[in-house]
């Protein structure tokens, strides 16, 4: 660091950060600072980067560990930055950015230096590296020992909701920060979108990024983090009133997806007027040449990509979910959570709630926007989760929405590409439409959207669907899938609920869609025959006789189970599961035919093609009631297409049950109670949300690396 590195073989030598680590106290108020935080570089841009840079500044880093408690360089450093950040207004009014320039660079560092002491200590040991208070010389902090874990995170927090970014005119009703934007607007062609917006949007990221490190400690811990000291702070005193406003300016960052700046943007030339933006800063630094410190290099593959999204929106969005899943604290609930829960759609006039003082407003289309393009990633489709789970405005008005299909088919998508996603994503996508299916009227709706040409469903052409049946076909898919594949109850089990609410509003379903739900009946069969005669053989093979008559598979008695190896169990409980999926899959079928016959002649015309299929179900105990009903529809229209003649061609046999349709006795079929699931989070959320956002983070986040070696939250694979 400094003005005289310019890569990364030269850190471990670069004297200022040796003396950074040594063993001599540096005053806040030392010349040493402005020297140290006199570079320019390209912020890293992805973990291979830090990787680098981590290994590079090591030695650094373990010596400042071994030596700050005596020395408190790191405690000056952020004095320093704090300064630095006080004096931006300043900085702004005298034509010069030195101070923003500098907070970002002493933000870089804190940020690397925060993220090796957090991964080799409790945060007891943090917080005494952050308590060291000089004894003598001069303080412009005083001499009042100040919190300054709770400084640098409020101060973070400050940044972040009070910076503008590349359009700060657009963000705030700050009149200095106007002021400023129309003197960049006379000194640069580029308008607004220069070099103060670049600067702006980087220290943004590493304010953001420092958040997420300060609280990572919980990468290191395999257990649940409830108490912690870094939680504590946000939860309560100076952090507590920016709640709204913290989430809030996330959620916008995550909704305007501002592109990352190019690589160095930030880096203003001095003027050849000699009245340039840096007049008059050479004195405050060890040359008057600044060097370009470069991890990726300007051009590179990491930096092109960026170029093509939002950094800060993703990390925006991750810090969002880290904050919304902090456990409740033992007096108090989260209060990022309350923010999320309850915030409010601009266009809503009702009055705020007292009873929560986190509500804010936000512009529901821009947000629904962003949702609906965004939904790719998971953690995305996980903020889309929480809001409809959590946030009933939310939820409202995404269901009264008339361009709902904008936000499902990213969520099939998702579903229909199972194999490629990682299995929580899949949940996530699966509990959305599971909770989109408990409204009616969304049931209704879906039915009414025509798509057409639906080129990532490759199984057939599908050149005209509605969203409804498409929602159908790729559900079923994904029941097959996981048949075949993962075996999975608690996915199979989500999956025919969202159908089953569907089911008593199913319209107008598409010929395929109808197939395919009778093919699925099909494939339970044949499942369920397979596993029943493997567990008749594990009973016979325990009773020691191939010959002797067994009781009806239906009537086992416990002192026959009582026979069986835990390998033949196996295949009892395998009937059991298989038969409650059967059950369902009927009910489904019966819902529809009680509730909506007629709009469905294509599911009668495909029940009527694999009527053979139920036969063998009509005498089961387990579904003798329901088949009730899906016997009398196949009899029925069986009889008029007899009546017909044979050599019937398909529409022919449509127009039939068609007609049939409004002759059948309805007052004939069973009444049963109406399908209908809700979705509910289970005990203890946080024990599968907590590693799951947090391998979002290590997995996802933009410039951050951790050592996997270290990592005890969740099991990876090491490299």
């Amino acid at each position: 660091m400094g003005a005289n590195s310019s890569s990364i073989s030269e850190l471990p030598e670069n004297e200022y950060l040796q003396k950074l680590s040594g063993s001599e106290p540096i005053s806040e108020n030392d010349p040493f600072w402005n020297q140290l935080l006199s570079f320019s570089f390209t912020t890293p841009t992805n973990s291979a980067d830090l990787k680098l840079l981590e290994e590079a500044t090591i030695s650094v880093c373990k010596s400042l560990v071994e030596k700050n408690p005596r020395t408190g360089n790191l405690g000056s450093l952020i004095k320093v930055f704090l300064s630095r950040t006080k004096e931006l207004k300043i900085s702004a009014e005298c034509q010069n950015h030195l101070f923003i320039w500098q907070a970002h660079n002493a933000l870089f560092i804190i940020c690397c230096l925060l993220k090796v002491f957090i991964s080799r200590m409790s945060e007891e040991e943090l917080q005494l590296h952050f308590t060291y208070e000089e004894k003598a010389g001069p303080s412009s902090y005083g001499a009042e020992c100040e919190d300054l874990i709770e400084e640098l995170l409020c101060c973070l927090i400050q940044l972040i909701v009070e910076i503008p970014l590349l359009y700060p005119c657009q963000h705030t009703d700050s009149n200095w920060w106007k002021w400023l934007c129309s003197w960049y607007r006379g000194r640069y062609s580029g308008g607004v979108t220069s070099a103060l917006g670049d600067i702006t949007y980087s220290i943004s990221l590493e304010a953001v990024t420092t958040l997420i490190v300060f609280l990572s400690c919980q990468l290191f811990h395999k257990e649940i983090l409830r108490e912690s000291i870094i939680h504590r702070y946000l939860m309560h005193g100076r952090c507590l009133p920016y709640t709204s406003r913290l989430v809030k300016t996330l959620l916008y960052n995550f909704i305007r997806q501002e592109r990352s700046p190019p690589p160095g943007a930030h880096v203003f030339q001095q003027q050849t007027d000699g009245g340039g933006l840096l007049y008059g800063i050479a004195s405050g630094v060890a040359t008057g040449l600044w060097t370009v410190f470069t991890l990726g290099g300007v051009g590179s593959k990491a930096s092109a990509q960026l170029e093509q999204c939002s950094p800060l929106a993703s990390q925006s969005l991750l810090l969002l979910l880290v904050l919304a899943n902090l456990t409740d604290a033992p007096d108090t609930p989260n209060p990022y959570r309350q923010a999320i829960m309850s915030f409010k759609n601009t266009q809503d006039n009702t009055a705020f709630s007292s009873s929560n003082p986190h509500t804010f407003q936000i512009n529901f289309n821009s947000l629904y926007t962003a949702l609906c393009e965004q939904q790719k990633s998971d953690q995305a489709t996980l903020l889309l989760y929480m809001l409809l789970h959590q946030n009933s405005n939310v939820r409202t008005y995404v269901l009264a929405r008339t361009d709902i299909e904008n936000l499902v088919l990213p969520i099939l998508e998702i579903l229909y590409h199972v194999e490629e996603r990682n299995s929580h994503h899949v949940y996530m996508a699966l509990i959305i439409l599971l909770i989109l299916t408990e409204d009616d009227g969304f049931n209704r709706s879906i039915h009414e959207v025509i798509l057409k040409n639906i080129t990532w469903y490759a199984e057939r052409v599908l050149t005209e669907i509605s969203l409804g049946s498409l929602l159908i076909l790729v559900v079923i898919r994904t029941i097959q899938y996981n048949m075949t594949r993962t075996r999975d109850k608690y996915l199979h089990t989500n999956c025919l609920a969202a159908l089953a609410n569907m089911s008593a509003q199913f319209r107008s379903l598409h010929q395929y869609a109808a197939q395919r739900i009778i093919s699925l009946f099909s494939l339970l069969s044949k499942k369920h025959n397979k596993v029943l005669e493997q567990a008749t053989q594990s009973l016979r093979g325990s009773l020691g006789s191939n010959d002797s008559p067994l009781p009806d598979y239906h009537f086992w008695e416990m002192s026959d189970c009582l026979h069986f190896s835990e390998t033949k169990l196996r295949h009892a409980q395998d009937l059991n599961v298989i038969e409650e999926v059967i059950r369902m899959m009927l009910e489904i079928i019966n819902s529809c035919l009680t509730n909506s016959l007629h709009h469905n002649p294509n599911l009668v015309y495909a029940l009527l093609y694999k009527r053979d299929l139920f036969e063998q179900f009509r005498t089961h105990p387990s579904f003798q009631d329901i088949m009730q009903n899906i016997d009398l529809v196949i009899s029925f229209f069986s009889s008029r297409l007899e009546q017909a003649g044979a050599e019937l061609s398909v529409e022919r046999v449509l127009e039939i049950i068609k007609q049939g349709a409004v002759a059948l006795p309805k007052d004939r079929l069973r009444k049963f109670p109406e399908l209908k699931f809700k979705y509910v989070e289970e005990e203890q959320p946080e024990e599968f949300f907590i590693p799951y956002v947090w391998s979002l983070v290590y997995n996802s986040a933009v410039a951050l690396y951790w050592n996997p070696r270290d990592i005890q939250l969740f099991t990876m694979d090491s490299g």
